[in-house]
Protein backbone atom coordinates (compact mmCIF):
# COMPACT_ATOMS: atom_id res chain seq x y z
CA UNK A 1 0.00 0.00 0.00
CA UNK A 2 1.10 3.04 -0.71
CA UNK A 3 2.62 5.65 2.17
CA UNK A 4 0.53 8.72 2.50
CA UNK A 5 1.04 11.30 5.42
CA UNK A 6 -1.41 12.67 7.60
CA UNK A 7 -0.22 16.25 7.08
CA UNK A 8 0.92 18.49 4.10
CA UNK A 9 4.39 19.76 3.98
CA UNK A 10 3.08 22.86 5.25
CA UNK A 11 0.96 21.28 8.01
CA UNK A 12 4.09 19.20 8.74
CA UNK A 13 5.96 22.26 9.35
CA UNK A 14 3.50 23.64 11.76
CA UNK A 15 2.93 20.79 13.80
CA UNK A 16 7.09 20.24 13.49
CA UNK A 17 6.73 23.60 15.83
CA UNK A 18 3.95 22.51 18.40
CA UNK A 19 5.60 19.21 18.78
CA UNK A 20 9.20 20.90 19.24
CA UNK A 21 7.53 23.99 21.72
CA UNK A 22 5.48 21.63 24.00
CA UNK A 23 8.15 18.57 24.38
CA UNK A 24 10.89 21.34 25.73
CA UNK A 25 8.12 23.11 28.14
CA UNK A 26 7.34 18.94 29.43
CA UNK A 27 11.54 17.91 29.65
CA UNK A 28 12.68 21.56 31.49
CA UNK A 29 9.65 20.76 33.70
CA UNK A 30 10.17 16.96 34.33
CA UNK A 31 14.13 17.82 35.26
CA UNK A 32 14.20 21.32 35.89
CA UNK A 33 16.02 22.37 33.74
CA UNK A 34 17.11 26.40 32.29
CA UNK A 35 17.28 26.94 28.75
CA UNK A 36 20.80 28.70 27.59
CA UNK A 37 22.82 29.23 24.71
CA UNK A 38 25.38 26.76 23.15
CA UNK A 39 28.39 26.97 20.55
CA UNK A 40 28.41 25.43 17.22
CA UNK A 41 31.80 25.08 17.40
CA UNK A 42 34.89 24.61 19.66
CA UNK A 43 38.68 24.23 19.49
CA UNK A 44 39.67 21.11 19.30
CA UNK A 45 42.71 21.08 21.73
CA UNK A 46 40.25 21.99 24.20
CA UNK A 47 39.05 18.41 24.25
CA UNK A 48 35.62 19.50 24.95
CA UNK A 49 34.15 17.80 21.43
CA UNK A 50 32.41 14.59 20.46
CA UNK A 51 34.82 11.95 19.20
CA UNK A 52 31.39 9.82 19.58
CA UNK A 53 32.57 6.00 18.43
CA UNK A 54 36.62 7.55 17.85
CA UNK A 55 36.46 6.98 13.90
CA UNK A 56 33.74 9.72 12.77
CA UNK A 57 35.35 12.55 11.13
CA UNK A 58 34.48 15.92 12.68
CA UNK A 59 33.91 18.82 10.52
CA UNK A 60 36.79 21.84 11.00
CA UNK A 61 37.30 24.64 9.28
CA UNK A 62 39.71 27.79 10.00
CA UNK A 63 39.19 31.27 11.44
CA UNK A 64 40.78 33.97 9.71
CA UNK A 65 41.23 36.37 12.16
CA UNK A 66 42.09 33.94 14.97
CA UNK A 67 44.53 31.73 12.67
CA UNK A 68 43.06 28.74 14.65
CA UNK A 69 40.78 26.12 13.38
CA UNK A 70 37.79 24.85 15.27
CA UNK A 71 35.42 21.75 14.62
CA UNK A 72 31.61 21.83 14.46
CA UNK A 73 30.63 19.85 17.53
CA UNK A 74 29.42 16.70 17.17
CA UNK A 75 27.66 16.50 20.49
CA UNK A 76 27.59 18.68 23.80
CA UNK A 77 27.89 16.05 26.20
CA UNK A 78 31.51 17.38 27.54
CA UNK A 79 30.21 21.32 27.08
CA UNK A 80 27.34 21.11 29.12
CA UNK A 81 29.02 19.83 32.05
CA UNK A 82 32.00 22.64 31.49
CA UNK A 83 28.62 25.56 31.64
CA UNK A 84 27.02 23.97 34.39
CA UNK A 85 30.25 24.82 36.37
CA UNK A 86 30.97 28.15 34.49
CA UNK A 87 27.24 29.48 35.17
CA UNK A 88 27.26 28.94 39.03
CA UNK A 89 24.13 25.85 38.55
CA UNK A 90 23.55 24.34 41.91
CA UNK A 91 22.91 20.72 42.51
CA UNK A 92 19.65 19.24 41.28
CA UNK A 93 19.66 22.24 38.64
CA UNK A 94 20.57 21.64 35.12
CA UNK A 95 19.80 23.03 31.84
CA UNK A 96 19.10 22.25 27.99
CA UNK A 97 20.17 23.79 24.80
CA UNK A 98 19.49 22.89 20.99
CA UNK A 99 22.28 20.98 19.53
CA UNK A 100 23.06 21.29 15.76
CA UNK A 101 25.93 19.13 14.61
CA UNK A 102 27.27 17.80 11.08
CA UNK A 103 28.10 14.19 11.06
CA UNK A 104 29.62 13.93 7.27
CA UNK A 105 30.67 9.78 8.04
CA UNK A 106 26.45 8.76 8.60
CA UNK A 107 25.18 6.23 6.76
CA UNK A 108 22.08 8.00 5.00
CA UNK A 109 18.77 6.60 5.28
CA UNK A 110 15.42 6.42 6.61
CA UNK A 111 16.33 7.26 10.09
CA UNK A 112 20.22 9.00 9.40
CA UNK A 113 20.70 12.11 8.05
CA UNK A 114 24.10 14.06 8.01
CA UNK A 115 22.27 16.96 9.71
CA UNK A 116 21.82 15.91 13.44
CA UNK A 117 19.46 18.02 15.53
CA UNK A 118 18.49 17.61 19.32
CA UNK A 119 17.91 18.74 22.74
CA UNK A 120 20.74 18.78 24.90
CA UNK A 121 20.30 18.28 28.62
CA UNK A 122 22.70 18.30 31.56
CA UNK A 123 22.18 18.15 35.41
CA UNK A 124 23.93 18.42 38.94
CA UNK A 125 24.00 15.67 40.67
CA UNK A 126 24.73 14.72 44.02
CA UNK A 127 27.75 11.69 44.74
CA UNK A 128 25.32 9.51 46.36
CA UNK A 129 22.84 9.75 43.27
CA UNK A 130 25.48 8.05 40.78
CA UNK A 131 23.34 4.94 40.86
CA UNK A 132 21.07 2.92 38.98
CA UNK A 133 18.50 3.92 40.45
CA UNK A 134 18.94 7.37 40.29
CA UNK A 135 19.18 7.03 36.47
CA UNK A 136 15.50 4.78 36.17
CA UNK A 137 14.01 7.75 38.24
CA UNK A 138 15.46 10.16 35.67
CA UNK A 139 14.55 7.52 32.54
CA UNK A 140 10.92 7.17 33.88
CA UNK A 141 10.31 11.56 34.31
CA UNK A 142 11.31 11.70 30.43
CA UNK A 143 8.84 9.25 29.69
CA UNK A 144 6.61 10.70 31.60
CA UNK A 145 7.00 14.02 29.22
CA UNK A 146 6.87 11.78 25.93
CA UNK A 147 3.48 10.69 27.06
CA UNK A 148 2.13 13.90 27.96
CA UNK A 149 3.81 14.79 24.39
CA UNK A 150 1.69 12.15 23.27
CA UNK A 151 -1.46 13.09 24.09
CA UNK A 152 -1.43 16.42 23.18
CA UNK A 153 -0.66 15.51 19.32
CA UNK A 154 -3.52 13.22 19.19
CA UNK A 155 -5.79 16.26 20.78
CA UNK A 156 -4.78 18.20 18.26
CA UNK A 157 -4.09 15.97 14.82
CA UNK A 158 -5.85 12.68 15.51
CA UNK A 159 -2.71 11.15 15.45
CA UNK A 160 -2.30 8.34 18.08
CA UNK A 161 0.56 6.57 19.06
CA UNK A 162 0.64 2.84 20.83
CA UNK A 163 3.35 3.42 23.48
CA UNK A 164 3.07 1.42 26.62
CA UNK A 165 1.67 2.73 30.07
CA UNK A 166 5.07 2.30 31.55
CA UNK A 167 8.98 2.13 29.55
CA UNK A 168 10.61 -1.72 30.39
CA UNK A 169 14.55 -1.51 31.50
CA UNK A 170 16.77 -3.91 30.17
CA UNK A 171 20.65 -4.56 29.88
CA UNK A 172 22.62 -5.16 27.11
CA UNK A 173 23.69 -8.76 29.35
CA UNK A 174 20.01 -9.53 30.03
CA UNK A 175 18.92 -8.86 26.16
CA UNK A 176 21.70 -10.85 25.20
CA UNK A 177 20.69 -13.85 27.55
CA UNK A 178 16.85 -12.95 26.06
CA UNK A 179 18.11 -13.06 22.44
CA UNK A 180 21.45 -15.08 22.45
CA UNK A 181 21.03 -15.92 18.51
CA UNK A 182 20.09 -11.78 17.36
CA UNK A 183 22.75 -9.64 15.84
CA UNK A 184 23.01 -6.63 17.74
CA UNK A 185 20.29 -4.57 16.34
CA UNK A 186 18.23 -7.60 16.05
CA UNK A 187 18.09 -7.55 19.65
CA UNK A 188 16.76 -4.25 20.20
CA UNK A 189 14.59 -4.79 17.31
CA UNK A 190 13.32 -7.92 18.64
CA UNK A 191 12.98 -6.31 22.42
CA UNK A 192 11.25 -2.92 21.33
CA UNK A 193 8.37 -4.91 19.61
CA UNK A 194 8.10 -6.84 22.35
CA UNK A 195 7.75 -4.69 25.39
CA UNK A 196 6.83 -1.13 23.12
CA UNK A 197 9.35 0.56 24.98
CA UNK A 198 13.19 -0.08 26.50
CA UNK A 199 15.56 1.42 27.94
CA UNK A 200 18.55 -0.32 27.38
CA UNK A 201 20.95 -0.21 29.71
CA UNK A 202 24.83 -0.60 30.63
CA UNK A 203 26.53 -0.09 27.01
CA UNK A 204 30.13 0.36 26.53
CA UNK A 205 31.96 -2.75 28.21
CA UNK A 206 32.26 -6.15 26.58
CA UNK A 207 29.40 -8.99 26.84
CA UNK A 208 30.34 -11.91 26.43
CA UNK A 209 31.60 -12.51 22.89
CA UNK A 210 34.40 -9.99 24.09
CA UNK A 211 32.68 -6.92 22.33
CA UNK A 212 30.35 -4.18 23.66
CA UNK A 213 26.83 -4.09 22.53
CA UNK A 214 27.43 -0.81 20.80
CA UNK A 215 30.24 1.69 20.67
CA UNK A 216 30.14 4.67 23.44
CA UNK A 217 33.20 7.09 23.83
CA UNK A 218 35.21 6.46 27.15
CA UNK A 219 35.33 10.17 29.11
CA UNK A 220 31.86 11.17 29.41
CA UNK A 221 29.25 8.54 29.52
CA UNK A 222 29.67 5.85 32.87
CA UNK A 223 29.21 2.77 30.63
CA UNK A 224 27.57 1.16 34.08
CA UNK A 225 25.15 4.06 34.13
CA UNK A 226 24.01 4.96 30.67
CA UNK A 227 21.84 3.67 28.27
CA UNK A 228 19.34 4.52 25.48
CA UNK A 229 15.55 5.03 25.29
CA UNK A 230 14.21 2.97 22.24
CA UNK A 231 10.98 2.78 20.93
CA UNK A 232 8.79 0.41 18.64
CA UNK A 233 8.10 2.13 15.62
CA UNK A 234 5.34 1.06 13.64
CA UNK A 235 5.45 2.76 10.30
CA UNK A 236 9.08 1.22 9.38
CA UNK A 237 8.73 -1.80 11.68
CA UNK A 238 12.19 -1.20 13.58
CA UNK A 239 13.10 -0.26 17.01
CA UNK A 240 13.59 3.89 17.05
CA UNK A 241 16.39 5.57 19.04
CA UNK A 242 14.84 8.93 20.41
CA UNK A 243 17.82 9.57 22.73
CA UNK A 244 21.19 8.41 24.53
CA UNK A 245 21.82 9.81 28.16
CA UNK A 246 23.78 8.77 31.08
CA UNK A 247 25.36 9.78 34.33
CA UNK A 248 28.89 11.24 33.54
CA UNK A 249 31.97 9.90 34.47
CA UNK A 250 33.82 10.40 37.72
CA UNK A 251 37.47 10.35 38.17
CA UNK A 252 37.69 6.36 38.77
CA UNK A 253 35.25 5.59 36.01
CA UNK A 254 36.90 7.81 33.25
CA UNK A 255 40.20 6.17 34.04
CA UNK A 256 38.90 2.43 33.57
CA UNK A 257 37.08 3.36 30.43
CA UNK A 258 40.05 5.80 29.03
CA UNK A 259 42.72 2.27 29.01
CA UNK A 260 40.21 0.16 28.11
CA UNK A 261 40.16 2.37 24.85
CA UNK A 262 43.64 2.84 24.94
CA UNK A 263 43.28 6.32 24.83
CA UNK A 264 45.31 7.40 28.06
CA UNK A 265 46.62 10.31 26.38
CA UNK A 266 43.00 11.96 27.02
CA UNK A 267 43.96 12.62 30.38
CA UNK A 268 46.02 15.73 29.49
CA UNK A 269 42.91 17.46 27.36
CA UNK A 270 41.80 20.23 30.01
CA UNK A 271 37.94 18.38 29.95
CA UNK A 272 40.01 15.05 31.48
CA UNK A 273 42.14 17.04 33.40
CA UNK A 274 38.96 18.90 35.00
CA UNK A 275 37.34 15.71 36.05
CA UNK A 276 40.71 14.23 37.25
CA UNK A 277 41.20 17.00 39.92
CA UNK A 278 37.21 17.60 40.67
CA UNK A 279 36.55 20.93 39.13
CA UNK A 280 33.77 19.40 37.34
CA UNK A 281 30.56 18.77 39.20
CA UNK A 282 29.12 15.57 38.97
CA UNK A 283 26.34 15.33 36.19
CA UNK A 284 23.82 13.33 34.49
CA UNK A 285 22.83 14.21 30.93
CA UNK A 286 21.44 12.93 27.46
CA UNK A 287 20.70 14.06 23.91
CA UNK A 288 16.95 13.65 23.03
CA UNK A 289 16.73 13.72 18.33
CA UNK A 290 14.30 16.39 17.90
CA UNK A 291 13.95 15.35 14.67
CA UNK A 292 13.71 11.33 15.45
CA UNK A 293 10.96 12.95 18.02
CA UNK A 294 8.73 14.91 15.62
CA UNK A 295 8.97 11.74 12.74
CA UNK A 296 8.00 9.21 15.84
CA UNK A 297 4.91 11.31 16.61
CA UNK A 298 3.52 12.59 13.35
CA UNK A 299 3.97 8.66 12.00
CA UNK A 300 6.29 9.88 9.55
CA UNK A 301 8.19 7.32 6.79
CA UNK A 302 11.74 9.63 6.47
CA UNK A 303 13.64 11.89 8.82
CA UNK A 304 13.84 13.54 5.78
CA UNK A 305 10.17 14.21 6.16
CA UNK A 306 10.55 16.47 9.01
CA UNK A 307 14.28 17.76 8.22
CA UNK A 308 15.78 19.71 5.87
CA UNK A 309 18.97 18.10 4.74
CA UNK A 310 20.78 16.42 2.06
CA UNK A 311 20.25 13.64 0.03
CA UNK A 312 20.72 12.18 -3.26
CA UNK A 313 18.88 12.20 -6.37
CA UNK A 314 18.70 8.71 -6.36
CA UNK A 315 17.04 8.73 -2.74
CA UNK A 316 14.79 11.60 -3.60
CA UNK A 317 12.77 10.18 -6.56
CA UNK A 318 13.04 6.65 -4.66
CA UNK A 319 11.23 8.22 -1.96
CA UNK A 320 8.95 10.30 -3.97
CA UNK A 321 7.15 6.98 -5.65
CA UNK A 322 6.38 6.02 -2.49
CA UNK A 323 4.53 8.88 -1.71
CA UNK A 324 7.29 9.72 0.31
CA UNK A 325 8.82 13.84 -0.04
CA UNK A 326 11.44 14.89 1.89
CA UNK A 327 11.85 19.14 2.51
Amino acid sequence: MQYKSTLNLLETEIAIKFIKDTFEKELAKALKLTRVSAPLFVQPESGLNDNLNGFERAVRFDILTLKKDVEIVQSLAKWKRNALAKYGFSEGEGLYTDMNAIRRDEDLDALHSVYVDQWDWEKIITKSQRTLSYLKKTVKAIYKALKKLAKAVNAKYSISHSIPEEITFISTKELEKEFPTLTRKQRENAAAKKYGAIFLYQIGWDLSDGKPHDGRASDYDDWKLNGDIILWYDVLDLALEISSMGIRVDQTSLVKQLKKKNELHKLENPYCKDIIDGKLPLTIGGGIGQSRLCMFFLNKAHIGEVQASIWSEEMIEENAKKGIYLL
